[in-house]
C-alpha cells in the first residue's frame, strides 16, 4: 500500500529562520530577483551557476496518521508512506493540521517511523557500500560497527552521510536494537 503521509514538524523549529534546503530550478540572476521580489522567496547561489529557491528543514518530530501504517503492518501488508521525508505540517491552535513550505529529512523521518512501529532494525539504503572513516581519503575505511557515542566524536558531510548517521543514533538511542546504512543490492 503507497500513502501520502502528514509528518509534524514543530512551527518554532530554528530552521524557518535560516531557509538551507535548496528546491526547485536553477534561475539566472534576473529570474530569481523576479522570484524573489514576486513570491518573497530567500535564494542561494549554486556552486554551478545561477540561484535556486531555499525552505527551511524542520526536524520530523511525529507521523499524525501512525495508526493507520501501524494497522497495515501488523496485516502483513508492505507499506510504501513518508516519501520524501512527508508531507511537512503544523499544528495550528485549534488542533487541525496545516501545511508548509519545507522539506523534512527522509532520514530522520524514516528514524521517527521506525520508532513509531516499535522496529527493531532501521535499514537506510543508499548508493554508498557503506559509511566510512576518513571518507576520500587514502587511508579510508569502512565502518562495520560503531555505537552512536563513537559515531558523536565524528564528522560527516551535513548533505549526505550526516543526517543519515543522525537518523541511525537517534533511532539506537530510542530503543532500536540497530541501525545499518548501506547499498541497496546489499541488502
Amino acid at each position: 500500500a503507497t500513502l501520502l503521509t502528514q509528518v509534524e514538524v514543530d512551527p518554532n523549529d530554528p530552521a524557518f529562520d535560516e531557509p538551507t534546503k535548496p528546491i526547485g530550478p536553477v534561475y539566472t540572476a534576473a529570474e530569481a530577483e523576479l522570484a524573489r521580489t514576486e513570491h518573497r522567496w530567500t535564494m542561494v547561489e549554486e556552486a554551478t551557476g545561477g540561484l535556486r529557491r531555499v525552505v527551511p528543514s524542520p526536524l520530523p518530530v511525529a507521523i499524525p496518521g501512525i495508526a493507520p501504517i501501524r494497522l497495515l503492518v501488523e496485516a502483513g501488508v508492505c507499506v510504501i508512506c513518508a516519501g520524501g521525508g512527508g508531507i511537512p505540517v503544523v499544528r495550528g491552535r485549534d488542533g487541525r493540521m496545516e501545511g508548509i513550505e519545507a522539506v523534512i529529512d527522509k532520514d530522520r523521518t524514516s528514524a521517527l517511523l521506525a520508532e513509531a512501529l516499535e522496529a527493531d532494525i532501521l535499514l537506510m539504503l543508499t548508493d554508498v557500500e557503506a559509511v566510512f572513516r576518513d571518507w576520500g581519503a587514502p587511508g579510508q575505511e569502512a565502518i562495520g560497527r560503531i555505537t552512536p557515542d563513537a559515531l558523536d566524536a565524528m564528522t560527516f558531510p551535513a548533505g549526505s552521510m550526516g543526517p543519515k548517521i543522525a537518523a541511525a543514533c537517534d533511532f539506537v538511542r530510542a530503543g532500536g536494537t540497530m541501525a545499518g546504512i548501506g547499498r541497496l543490492q546489499d541488502a
